[in-house]
């Protein structure tokens, strides 16, 4: 019982540090456009959030029964495996937080929960749903597993933020060449308002969705292993059934109320070094680019939450503020930024996943 509240509080540290790690990506071109101060775009962000994480459970499902098999997880090890992997997950938000990096919270649970559930399998690989090929005539976004809900979406989400916004963007320099810069700039400042809005809901549908996914896996675990066959009926609450086989998980709608109001407590917090980061030192920024850049973003964002795909929000954002830049002319962005965010995007996956392998090897040494 104890290790299962471990993993819904560790969870839910993961969840507020994802919430301010991430605050930056709702509200950064909106802070570095001037259309609001950094208070009121966090407020925004907050609120917006909020009411995002409220809305469907397709991602959470992924989290907790599209990435790992169960059935090749020893009993009693799935709370120490999940701890493991959202310790893995936190360090890698905090490290990259720190260096104002814009990593992936995603990818980093992600590859947190594959290293950690390779660990506690002792090396099969089996442990790990792969990939579940979509069914015959059907697109390949409705496939399973680690290819089709993680790999293939961190590839193509960011190229269609890119796009997306580049078009956008330049749609709207052949749409406004004749109209004054300054009726621009105030127009598209209200405009961005509610591109803001979009893209901190957008937000919230995906990133406060994975937390739910890894307590609802924690207790559909221990519910199997019979640790709450004694609780009290006050308590029963916290039982989770196992999914029919094809079917994924249903969401609590406790748990949804939960981790929205601590991703809601992360964003309040803001993400300063972030937000110098994406809103300032990528490409200078003016309100109708943000605006391009947030609606490019929010869209994929929905679209990825909306088929269970946990896509990261900081991939999406940025190559959607580099297609905003570079439909202006491609040397206004800033390179050296950008080799630097590439650089962190490659390492997410592997190193969480490696902190989580380590995390369950040193645990198993201490027992």
């Amino acid at each position: 019982m104890f290790l299962v509240f471990t993993v819904i509080f560790v969870a839910l540290i993961f969840t507020y540090t994802n919430g301010f790690h991430d605050t930056a990506n709702a509200i950064a071109t909106v802070v570095g456009t001037k259309v609001l101060t950094p208070r009121q775009a966090i407020i925004l962000a907050t609120v917006t959030n909020l009411l995002g994480a409220m809305v469907g459970a397709a991602v959470a499902k992924t989290i907790a029964s599209g990435l790992v098999d169960s059935k090749f997880i020893p009993e009693g090890m799935a709370s120490p495996m999940l701890i493991c992997a959202l310790i893995a997950a936190i360090f890698w938000n905090l490290l990259t937080w720190y260096f104002g990096m814009p990593s992936s919270s995603s990818h980093a649970l992600v590859g947190g929960l594959c290293g950690a559930a390779f660990g506690v399998a002792h090396g099969n690989w089996h442990a790990i749903i792969w990939s579940q090929a979509p069914a015959i005539g059907k697109p390949w976004w409705t496939g399973g597993g680690v290819l089709y809900k993680v790999v293939a979406p961190m590839v193509i989400s960011p190229i269609l933020g890119f796009i997306i916004a580049f078009f956008i963007m330049a749609f709207l320099y052949l749409s406004l060449q004749k109209v004054r810069p300054h009726t621009v700039s105030k127009s598209f400042g209200i405009l961005q308002l509610f591109s803001s809005a979009y893209m901190g809901f957008s937000h919230g549908t995906n990133d406060a969705q994975k937390t739910m996914g890894i307590i609802a896996l924690a207790l559909m675990a221990a519910t199997k292993a019979g640790t709450f066959d004694h609780l009290p009926v006050w308590l029963g609450f916290l039982k989770a059934a196992e999914p029919l086989p094809g079917k994924a998980m249903d969401i609590a709608l406790w748990i949804k109320v939960l981790c929205a109001l601590t991703m809601a407590a992360g964003t309040a917090i803001g993400g300063w070094r972030i937000i110098r980061t994406l809103g300032h030192k990528l490409v200078k920024l003016q309100p109708v680019h943000g605006f391009a850049a947030e609606t490019a973003a929010a869209s994929v964002l929905l679209g990825a939450a909306l088929f269970g795909m946990p896509v990261s929000t900081t991939h999406v954002i940025t190559t959607s503020i580099m297609g905003v830049g570079a439909a202006r002319r491609f040397n206004s962005l800033k390179w050296p930024v950008i080799e630097r965010i590439v650089w962190a995007w490659i390492m997410t996956l592997p190193v969480s996943a490696a902190i989580a392998y380590a995390l369950v090897k040193v645990a198993e040494l201490r027992q």
